[in-house]
């Protein structure tokens, strides 16, 4: 490892550190009175808030400025309009309401872990889209081998999805809750289809502005009906605490440092440590909530991690340095 990038390494292991953590953090905001769909709310609200008035501030002090040549409010054309609210849903309001919920059912290093399994639903589903179809989203996206290693990685991972499906030894056992954690895995993949091209189109503040826009709005229905939290819960300084830390910190803080991670060390190394999110959300949930995982949890959380593992393995594509997402 070069001296000049340990940095950025030391940066991509904070990041994936504090994405680990929000799921405890989540967990312990639920615990304490607010619905799925109200942390949602709050979290966004906040990182919506933050990104625009980064994106302004940048825009004003940058010589060069942020995004140049996207439009302000809306995409280009009513098809990428459409993909936007596509990628609110199924990056924002869907992924987060299935994490959230699942989260209310069982516990966080569960959650976690199944989570983690979207790299390999997005490479199956990459390897679908680019046989079926011929656009400019199939030829942006990363080529994935076809042969033993995502055979037997998938093979690997639902097995050990299985493992921690049918673990009757947990203390607090749920397979929908595990189930909706797969769903949220399954929304990350479908949002992982299309964001890296039009975040090469408009830009990553743009694009992401756009998926926070949309998933607010999308949310909106879920609403509909729920008897909120009374105010005073969220002077607790417990609550406050963790929507703060998952709103500027989590969502909008890591989002920015995330791309800075990536320009500097590229997309296919960053990734990796994102295998590293499960073992600090382990860590800080038998910390903070006093979790454990059984044999059979641990079996196959350990499948998951090398299933994804494998699965993910592709040919590298030489980087295109020439190519700006700010």
């Amino acid at each position: 490892m070069s001296t000049s990038r340990l940095p950025w390494h030391l940066l991509a292991l904070l990041v994936v550190a504090i994405w680990g953590i929000t799921f405890v953090s989540t967990k312990t905001l639920i615990s304490a009175g607010l619905d799925p769909a109200e942390i949602f709310v709050v979290r966004f609200s906040l990182a919506y808030a933050g990104i625009w008035l980064y994106s302004l501030l940048s825009r004003r002090f940058s010589h060069s400025g942020l995004d140049p040549e996207s439009p302000s409010l809306f995409a280009r054309s009513w098809r990428d309009e459409l993909l936007f609210v596509f990628l609110g849903i199924t990056g924002g309001s869907f992924y987060f309401l299935t994490e959230n919920t699942a989260l209310a059912h069982t516990q966080a290093s569960n959650v976690s872990f199944l989570v983690c399994s979207a790299p390999l639903f997005t490479a199956l589903l990459c390897l679908l889209y680019r046989r079926l179809r011929r656009d400019r989203f199939a030829d942006a996206m990363e080529r994935v081998g076809s042969g033993w290693m995502l055979a037997i990685g998938t093979v690997l991972a639902l097995g050990g999805m299985a493992l921690m499906l049918f673990d009757g030894q947990r203390v607090q056992v749920s397979p929908l809750g595990d189930l909706l954690a797969i769903g949220a895995a399954l929304c990350w993949a479908l949002y992982s289809l299309f964001m890296g091209k039009l975040t090469e189109e408009y830009g990553a503040v743009f694009a992401t502005r756009k998926v926070f826009a949309y998933g607010l709005l999308t949310i909106l229905p879920f609403l509909l009906g729920r008897e909120f939290a009374p105010l005073e819960l969220f002077s607790q300084p417990v609550v406050c605490g963790n929507l703060l830390f998952l709103g500027l910190c989590a969502s909008l803080a890591c989002f920015v440092a995330w791309n800075i991670v990536m320009a500097r060390l590229g997309n296919i190394t960053s990734v990796n440590y994102v295998y590293l999110n499960p073992v600090f959300t382990l860590i800080t949930a038998t910390i903070f909530l006093g979790e454990r995982l059984t044999p059979a949890g641990a079996a196959g959380s350990a499948l998951i991690l090398l299933g994804v593992i494998l699965a993910g393995q592709r040919p590298r594509r030489p980087r295109d340095r020439s190519k700006k997402i700010w």
